[in-house]
């Protein structure tokens, strides 16, 4: 990749990037030190990285350090002490998004990445597979699990029944 192309990615999928990594931890100024840490990182790999397949690396640069940073604060976690009871609302809210984003909020951190991969940043699960190094069935589950958590929640604001 030229100079010229790692600019141009920069500029063409920073914005994307920023966006997903905010939306999972909820933190400006952590999401803005990953994305710096995640150009920095591609700018040491600018040689070897072809423009092609520039978004999907910055994605899975970003993504593996937004998880690095997490644990780090220890703060994933784990699907096997999850409990789909934590995500219920006792709140009615009439406002559709802001019960959306109240309810990403609560996801385990890799439900809800992986939604935002898929259903706002529009990635194939097997795109998803390969940023979040899962396996392809893995992606599915958390996706379907994701979304069931995210039905119920509306349901139990009721959401749908004003």
């Amino acid at each position: 990749m030229t100079v010229k192309e790692y600019n141009n990615a920069v500029r063409e999928f920073g914005d994307h990037v920023y966006r997903f990594v905010y939306r999972s931890i909820k933190d400006r100024h952590r999401a803005a030190d990953i994305i710096q840490d995640t150009y920095e990182k591609l700018w040491l790999c600018v040689t070897e990285i072809e423009y092609e397949a520039a978004k999907a690396w910055l994605f899975t640069s970003a993504y593996n350090r937004m998880i690095d940073v997490i644990r780090k604060d220890s703060r994933l976690i784990s699907i096997e002490s999850y409990d789909d009871t934590s995500i219920f609302a006792a709140e009615n809210d009439s406002d559709l998004n802001e019960v959306l984003h109240h309810a990403l909020e609560r996801l385990p951190g890799v439900q809800r990445s992986v939604i935002l991969l898929r259903d706002y940043e529009g990635y194939q699960y097997r795109e998803i597979a390969s940023i979040t190094g899962l396996t392809e069935h893995q992606v599915k589950t958390y996706i379907f699990r994701g979304r069931v958590a995210l039905r119920n929640f509306l349901v139990k604001t009721s959401v749908w029944h004003e």
